[in-house]
């Protein structure tokens, strides 16, 4: 059966539970906005009450937000629900790029913490990230307008106040790049802000994240830069550097790395040795011929190691697989995975993997047909080597799991 066909065939609805925690997921398309969300709140029927619903509605329902978000919570009748808008959602198995859809995780975990916490237009980020500071938690759900936040400006002072935080999420999209971005919390539909659910307790938020991208050549120190211009790489002109990395590569390679390069800047200067993962992907802008500079999107500094790297859709495939595949081994004895929250970059899907479903399905070949929510991003929120960023191009995945004897304790 082909990818879209086990998709479309499984991966509308999936049910978890671990020791009286239950997880359900579903997602539908439907011609109309009433449609897609009846049919969703049909396939989430029976469950009990939610303690969290997690829910994403694509932008073609735009004129209708507020409409959706009353009807699940009426419905679903969560203690709390955080989501956003996208130019296409996902759900478990599938990513409904071809349909307007709706799509919205429910958990019911006696002994979760939640703690829900909106920046909007005209009030006080200091005073509204105080409301933090006593939440007990470990993780924070992060979704941000990308229109009115400066995202980045938030992770960082997210991360100054309480470092103890896993911070992961997204910044909400619309379809065809338009501004009719939305992002959602506990009934209430948000034109502007960021919304964000400090999670602790007996819920616990797993982060993997994927950034696609293959190392070229090796690592070099920059040598002489000015804000996100690199202008000397081991004290030669960027370019040339640049040059002789991608003359270096067999014809293949060369062919794969030409259409989407990009730099590593490495996290951790103190490592003997670097790999995948252990940089922040950054653009590659251009360069200037005349000086020898690259610009890219970040600002540098000298002495910072820095890696060409390239990204497509083989680079990107075996990334995420790889990250996946490791965490049944790192999971704690009894500890287990309820769902996932997917924030995929809207670069990916069909456009880079010519074929739908790609992320999704990368999900459940690892843990089954696992509840999962999610959305094409304007960029996602994650940590790379212990360090919370904004990226590009990226699955960034929340895995929510819960112990054996902590639920209801």
């Amino acid at each position: 059966m082909t990818s879209e066909g086990r998709a479309r065939a499984t991966g509308r609805a999936a049910l978890n539970a671990a020791s009286g925690a239950t997880s359900a997921a579903a997602i539908e398309s439907g011609a109309t906005w009433r449609a897609a969300t009846d049919a969703v709140v049909a396939a989430l029927g029976g469950h009990e009450q939610a303690d969290l619903a997690i829910a994403f509605i694509d932008s073609r329902f735009r004129p209708h937000y507020q409409e959706i978000v009353d009807r699940l919570t009426a419905s679903l009748r969560p203690a709390h629900l955080i989501g956003c808008t996208g130019q296409a959602v996902i759900g478990p198995g599938r990513e409904a790029e071809d349909a307007p859809a709706v799509s919205v995780m429910t958990l019911h975990l006696p002994g979760a913490v939640l703690t829900p916490v909106a920046v909007l237009p005209g009030s006080s980020p200091a005073r509204d990230l105080d409301a933090l500071a006593g939440a007990e938690a470990s993780g924070l759900l992060v979704l941000a307008d990308p229109f009115s936040v400066n995202t980045e400006q938030l992770i960082a002072a997210v991360q100054g106040r309480h470092p103890e935080l896993t911070l992961l999420g997204g910044m909400a999209s619309a379809h065809d790049g338009g501004r009719g971005t939305a992002v959602f919390l506990d009934g209430r539909v948000h034109g502007a802000g960021v919304v964000m659910l400090a999670i602790g307790g007996a819920l616990t938020l797993r982060p993997v994240v994927a950034q696609g991208a293959e190392p070229l050549g090796r690592p070099w120190t920059i040598t002489d830069s000015d804000r996100n211009l690199v202008k000397t790489i081991g004290n030669r002109p960027a370019i040339d550097m640049l040059r002789e990395t991608i003359d270096a590569l067999d014809p293949e390679t060369r062919e794969r790395a030409s259409r989407n390069l990009l730099v590593g800047l490495a996290i951790d200067e103190y490592r003997d040795a670097y790999r995948r993962g252990d940089y922040l992907i950054r653009n590659l802008l251009g360069y200037d011929q005349e000086s020898g500079a690259i610009a890219v999107s970040a600002n540098v500094r000298i002495g910072q190691t820095i890696q060409f790297q390239f990204r497509d859709a083989a680079a990107a495939d075996e990334d995420l697989r790889e990250q996946l595949a490791r965490v049944p081994g790192s999971l704690e004895p009894g500890e287990r995975v309820l769902g996932a929250l997917l924030c995929t970059c809207n670069g990916r899907g069909v456009g880079l993997f010519g074929e739908p479903d790609h992320d999704a399905l990368a999900i459940d070949e690892v843990f089954g047909a696992l509840p999962t929510a999610g959305l094409f991003c304007n960029g996602e929120i994650g940590p790379v080597s212990g360090k919370t960023f904004l990226h590009g191009f990226t699955a960034s995945v929340g895995l929510f799991t819960t112990r054996d004897g902590h639920a209801g304790a």
